[in-house]
């Protein structure tokens, strides 16, 4: 009897050590239902990488997922247009600075920065891995809303059925064409869909105002998905 006593005390501690662990997204994103942002404007992807075009096809991966997350989300099209005439096309320059313009401008209620810290196509092994870092900063005062980094590898990989010498060979030959041809878009988004999935959802979303006892994710995540 007094063993059985012992395990029971032992799954309530465990148990109660999971229920403390669980952090909401209450309490890791606050602003967020504090200020109830219902638009927001993409900025120019900061690019720290090699990859001169990452900039500019990143940035149009980021539209939809937002939607999707329940956000009125201004036209890529047109918002890159402004900034290239309005010399906001370094989004750097936005970063820490003051960003009432955008509210004024456009109506925007907060600001989503990208910082491409790698991109990495790996045509052997079969992925596209995407470092990038997400930030959202309230229009209104300049607060960081929401931040989370993620390194997220895409597997391109193709395994046949055959075996031995020349079933291997076949699937680095297809695996190596599947990557190459894998869109550049197509990878970014997955990665945005896979680090945004703890943001807090918008007006339009059907979890609107529901979410903030769910479990948040850590500021930095690290996964492989197909």
């Amino acid at each position: 009897m007094k063993k059985y006593i012992i395990l029971g005390l032992v799954a309530m501690l465990v148990s109660s050590c999971a229920q403390q662990s669980l952090v909401t997204r209450e309490s890791q994103y606050p602003l967020m239902y504090q200020e109830r942002p219902l638009s927001i404007v993409v900025m120019p992807p900061i690019n720290q990488t090699n990859h001169v075009e990452a900039k500019d096809f990143f940035y149009t991966t980021l539209y939809a997922p937002l939607c999707e997350k329940g956000y009125y989300v201004y036209s890529p099209m047109m918002t890159m247009e402004m900034f290239q005439t309005e010399s906001a096309y370094d989004a750097e320059r936005f970063l820490e600075a003051d960003l009432s313009q955008f509210r004024n401008v456009l109506g925007a209620d907060a600001a989503m920065f990208t910082i491409i810290k790698m991109w990495q196509r790996s045509q052997v092994g079969g992925s596209l891995t995407a470092d990038v870092e997400y930030i959202l900063r309230s229009t209104k005062t300049g607060q960081t809303l929401y931040q989370r980094e993620g390194k997220i590898s895409v597997d391109t990989s193709i395994h046949t059925t055959g075996g031995g010498l020349f079933g291997a060979l076949a699937d680095i030959a297809a695996t190596a064409i599947n990557t190459a041809a894998t869109d550049k878009i197509v990878a970014g988004r997955k990665c945005t869909v896979y680090v945004l999935s703890d943001l807090p959802e918008g007006k339009y979303g059907a979890h609107y105002d529901k979410d903030q006892k769910l479990g948040a994710g850590k500021k930095f995540v690290t996964a492989t998905v197909r």
